[in-house]
């Protein structure tokens, strides 16, 4: 069944997928096709991506790529593309993939790219998931066998303003006022699992949060990119599901109007967005409204924040995986309709996790989840992936 809303004038979305043209009032600007990709291009050691986009013919480079083209972003954010500096695994993704057709596909071309370094695999010196022993990828500030595995990439076909760019990898947990720090169940005191000493140094970027700003013509657009780590692989303390949860809310509060006094990025400058900033949250949020093992309300807080528009992207390609794999997928409460990622089917099922949400004083118009359908000839590119690219056309306006 085709789902059909509208967007109000003031840039509010009712519900559904498909949304009504342009709003009137907006006599000038551009159609930017915003979208979030967890595309699995990470790989096992340091510089095996590299290696691996060297030169054209790696099947699953291809496959993203061509899940890329065929959907066209205009601005779009990768996760899990390992980093590596100075863009060098961007640039071969974009030389020998991007730039050649994947199977008929055109090819598509991005001449800006912003990368950064991620937390994964840092080190932290302590005991983080206390095995009893200190080191490896679950004692890092994120999980990762080395440094800036599951890192991010930002391809763009609109000049970046990298002199304004922000990072926030450094940002400590509990530098957060009320941070939900996870708690040892076997003692009295509170919000102890970490020692005071481990919290001086541990970071709430499990990859980093970035704030991105985008020229569309006279307009700025801040495209916020972040990966939290998921829910998952942890014990009764909850220490993955806890730092999800914070690491969404750091969003929620960054472009909220008052609550964002307290952070501070990399470069030592303190305070949120502007409330008259436009922005879009892109990410592999790795939380679902209402199934799966996030802490309840991580993402509601982000979906309900008050400048935020809920897009609501979605699939018959979705229902009809729901349907045919079952298992965990038959008793979610979540419609199948909106699910993103396509997981192990006795746990947790599939998910709605991947989101790309505009700000309010920008108009979606159209949103969608690439999940081709079984009898489709695209099928074959369910597979490059466990999440499904997610994209959102948004009107700018000049103003």
């Amino acid at each position: 069944m085709k789902r059909i809303a509208a967007v109000l004038t003031s840039g509010a979305l009712l519900a559904g997928t498909l949304l009504a043209a342009t709003p009137a009032e907006a006599t000038a600007g551009k159609n930017i096709r915003f979208a979030t990709y967890n595309a699995s291009l990470n790989r096992g050691a340091a510089g095996q991506l590299v290696t691996d986009l060297s030169q054209p013919g790696n099947a699953q480079a291809g496959e993203v790529a061509e899940v890329i083209q065929r959907n066209r972003p205009d601005v779009l954010l990768i996760n899990e593309f390992d980093y590596v500096p100075g863009n060098r695994a961007a640039d071969l993704f974009r030389e020998n993939y991007l730039k050649r057709g994947q199977n008929g596909a055109a090819p598509i071309d991005y001449p800006y790219a912003f990368t950064a370094p991620s937390n994964t695999g840092v080190a932290t010196g302590f005991d983080l998931d206390r095995n009893g022993q200190v080191g490896g990828g679950n004692d890092a500030h994120g999980f990762g066998l080395f440094e800036g595995q599951y890192g991010m990439l930002v391809l763009s076909k609109y000049p970046i303003d990298t002199k304004n760019a922000r990072t926030f990898q450094k940002f400590l947990w509990k530098d957060m006022p009320g941070a939900l720090l996870p708690d040892d169940p076997a003692t009295a005191a509170p919000n102890d699992w970490y020692s005071p000493q481990a919290l001086d140094v541990l970071r709430l970027s499990s990859k980093s949060h970035w704030d991105i700003p985008i020229r569309v013509g006279r307009s700025t657009v801040h495209f916020l990119a972040s990966h939290p780590t998921p829910p998952t692989f942890d014990g009764p303390e909850d220490r993955n599901g806890t730092r999800n949860h914070d690491e969404i809310r750091f969003w929620a509060d960054y472009v909220t109007p008052g609550k964002g006094r307290y952070i501070h990025d990399d470069n030592g400058r303190r305070g949120g967005l502007g409330a008259h900033e436009k922005f879009v949250i892109a990410g592999d949020q790795n939380s679902d409204p209402l199934d799966g093992d996030s802490v309840p309300g991580a993402i509601s807080r982000l979906l309900n924040a008050p400048r935020v528009i809920e897009t609501r992207p979605g699939s018959e390609g979705g229902v009809r995986a729901a349907q045919d794999q079952g298992g965990a997928n038959i008793g979610q409460k979540g419609d199948p309709y909106f699910d993103t990622g396509d997981f192990n089917d006795k746990a947790p099922g599939n998910l709605r996790i991947d989101y790309v949400l505009p700000s309010k004083g920008l108009f979606p118009w159209r949103a969608e989840v690439f999940w081709p359908l079984p009898d489709s000839p695209l099928a074959r590119l369910n597979d490059a992936s466990d999440h499904h690219l997610v994209r959102v056309d948004v009107f700018v306006p000049r103003w």
